[in-house]
C-alpha cells in the first residue's frame, strides 16, 4: 500500500515536507503490513512489536535543468504538457516554455472531419471558436524564447483571420522552424472561404508590389505546410527567397495560386516540394534548384517545366483533367530524358489514359525513355482496362533495374472488353510486388500471374485489398475487401511457388 504518512514519527527526520517542496520534489512514504514487511530485508520496529518497512522516493527529475525538462515536455502533446503544471510549483510554468506547439485536435484522424461536417453550422462554429480561444490563450502565454514548431489543425476559414494572423506573427517573432496551417472547410477540396496568408505578416501592407530586400522574419523556417490556405505566388517566392534554410514546402488546395516559379539560388536549400489540388494552377517552373530531391504534383493538367535539378530522384505525378489527359504521352514528355534517367522512385497515375480508343492503345510504338536508375515504381491503374497489361509490360521494359513494383488498382463499373494478353517481358531484378486495392476479379488475378511469370527473381508478393483506409466505408466496399482476401487465398496463393513469399494483408 502506498500513501503519505501522517501522525507517525518520520523515519527520515532530516527530510521534511517543507524542504522537499522548496526543492520542487515529490515525496512518498510507504508502510506495509506484517505480511508485506516479512518480504523486506530492511525493517524498523515500532511499538507493540509491529514491523514497518519505510521507504522514501524523491523526484529527481525535478532537479534537472529547465532546458532538459522543457525538451522532455516538447515530446508530449500540449494538453499532456499542460497537465504537468499540477505537479508542483517547480512545474507550474515549465510547459509554457515548450518549443513545440502542435495544437492537434485529432480532426485529421480517421473520419473525424466527416463527422464534424455532419454537425449543425452553429455547433461547428462553436467548436471552432473554442479551438481558436485555446490556441490564442496558449500562444499569448508562451514564455519560451524560441519556437521550433507551430501547427494549427482545425475547421477554420477566413472568419478567424485576425486570430490566425496573430498566431503567425508570434511564431515569426520566436523564430519558428516548422510552420503548419492545416485547415478544413466545406465538403469538397476547394472552398471560397479559405484563410488567406497575409502580406502584412511579412511586413507588407499594400500587396505584392511592395516587396523589399530588407524584410526581416522567418529566417529560421525549414518546413512550411499550407492546407486550405490561399497563398499568392508572391508570398511563396518571398518565402523561398528570404528563408535560407527552407527545405520542405507543401501547398494543398490553395484556390488562388496560378503560377509557381522555383528558380535558382532563391531556393538553394529546398529539398522537398509538393503541390496538390490547387484548382487555378496553370504552370509550374522548377529550374536550377541544386538540392531538390523530391517533387510531387497532384491536380489538374498544368504546364510543367523541370530542368537542372541534379539531385532529383523522386517524382510523384497524378495529373488528370477528368479523363482528358493522357498521363504517359502528355505528362512524361514534360520531364526531360535527363531527369527521367536519374529517377530512383516514380509514382504515376495512368488511369486518365485508359480510354477504349485506338489512339490510347499499347505503348510499344511510343517513344518512351529508359528509366535507367529506377528502383521503385508505383502505378495507379485501371486493372480492367483492355490495354492494362501492355502498359505494365512497357514500364517493365524501360525500367531494367526495377526492384519494387506497387500497383494500386481501380475498377470501372461499365462493361469493357477483356484485357488483352501481353507479350512476355522477363525482368531479372524485380524482387517485390505489391498489389493494393486487389479485388476478386479475373483481371486482377491476371496482373498477379503476369508478374509472377515475368519477374524471374521475384522474392515476395503482397496482396492488400484495402485501397481506401477510411473507417467510414460503405458496407459494399467492406464486403468486396473481405471477398478479395478470400479470393487471393483461394486462387492466388496455391499458384505461388514455394520460393516466393506470399503475404495477404
Amino acid at each position: 500500500m502506498i500513501r503519505q504518512i501522517h501522525n507517525m514519527e518520520n523515519p527520515f527526520p532530516d527530510v521534511t515536507k517543507e524542504t522537499v517542496q522548496d526543492k520542487g520534489q515529490l515525496i512518498y512514504y510507504y508502510d506495509y503490513t506484517e505480511e508485506e514487511d516479512a518480504k523486506r530485508r530492511k525493517t524498523t520496529t515500532k511499538g507493540g512489536g509491529q514491523k514497518h518497512n519505510w521507504m522514501i522516493s524523491i523526484d529527481r527529475i525535478s532537479h534537472l535543468p529547465d532546458e532538459i525538462l522543457v525538451s522532455i515536455l516538447s515530446l508530449l502533446s500540449l494538453k499532456e504538457a499542460a497537465i504537468t503544471s499540477l505537479l508542483s510549483k517547480r512545474w507550474q510554468h515549465l510547459w509554457a516554455s515548450t518549443d513545440t506547439l502542435d495544437f492537434d485536435s485529432k480532426l485529421d484522424v480517421g473520419n473525424n472531419v466527416r463527422l464534424f461536417r455532419r454537425l449543425t453550422p452553429e455547433l461547428r462554429h462553436k467548436k471552432s471558436l473554442g479551438y481558436v480561444d485555446w490556441v490564442s490563450r496558449v500562444m499569448e502565454q508562451h514564455e519560451g524564447p524560441n519556437m521550433k514548431r507551430f501547427r494549427a489543425c482545425f475547421y477554420l476559414d477566413r472568419r478567424f483571420t485576425t486570430s490566425i494572423d496573430r498566431w503567425i506573427q508570434i511564431a515569426k517573432t520566436k523564430g519558428v522552424e516548422i510552420l503548419e496551417l492545416e485547415f478544413f472547410l466545406g465538403d469538397g477540396v476547394i472552398d471560397k472561404g479559405h484563410y488567406a496568408f497575409p502580406y502584412k505578416v511579412l511586413g507588407l501592407e499594400k500587396g505584392p508590389n511592395c516587396f523589399g530586400h530588407n524584410i526581416i522574419g522567418f529566417k529560421s523556417l525549414k518546413v512550411v505546410n499550407f492546407k486550405h490556405v490561399d497563398v499568392a505566388e508572391e508570398i511563396l517566392q518571398y518565402l523561398l527567397s528570404n528563408c535560407p534554410g527552407l527545405e520542405q514546402l507543401t501547398v494543398y488546395a490553395s484556390s488562388n495560386l496560378a503560377n509557381l516559379r522555383v528558380v535558382g539560388s532563391s531556393s538553394a536549400a529546398l529539398k522537398y516540394l509538393a503541390i496538390k489540388h490547387c484548382c487555378c494552377l496553370e504552370s509550374i517552373q522548377i529550374r536550377e534548384v541544386a538540392n531538390l530531391v523530391s517533387f510531387t504534383y497532384h491536380g489538374g493538367s498544368v504546364r510543367l517545366l523541370l530542368s537542372d535539378v541534379p539531385l532529383l530522384t523522386e517524382v510523384s505525378i497524378e495529373e488528370a483533367d477528368w479523363g482528358t489527359v493522357d498521363s504517359i504521352r502528355v505528362v512524361l514528355p514534360q520531364l526531360s530524358c535527363c531527369i527521367l534517367s536519374q529517377l530512383e522512385i516514380l509514382m504515376l497515375d495512368i488511369t486518365p489514359m485508359t480510354l477504349d480508343d485506338d489512339d490510347f492503345g499499347p505503348l510499344q510504338n511510343h517513344a518512351f525513355p529508359i528509366l535507367a536508375n529506377l528502383k521503385h515504381l508505383e502505378l495507379i491503374v485501371e486493372a480492367d482496362y483492355c490495354w492494362s497489361l501492355h502498359h505494365l509490360s512497357s514500364f517493365m521494359k524501360v525500367s531494367p533495374y526495377l526492384q519494387r513494383l506497387v500497383l494500386k488498382m481501380k475498377f470501372v463499373t461499365w462493361r469493357r472488353p477483356k484485357i488483352k494478353t501481353a507479350a512476355k517481358c522477363p525482368h531479372p531484378y524485380l524482387r517485390v510486388v505489391e498489389i493494393v486495392g486487389y479485388r476478386g476479379r479475373a483481371c486482377a488475378a491476371k496482373h498477379v500471374m503476369y508478374l509472377m511469370k515475368n519477374a524471374i527473381s521475384l522474392e515476395k508478393i503482397v496482396i492488400d485489398p484495402v485501397l481506401n483506409h477510411s473507417t467510414d466505408k460503405r458496407v459494399e466496399e467492406v464486403k468486396e475487401e473481405v471477398f478479395a482476401k478470400y479470393h487471393a487465398m483461394q486462387h492466388i496463393k496455391n499458384k505461388v511457388p514455394s520460393t516466393i513469399e506470399f503475404v495477404c494483408i
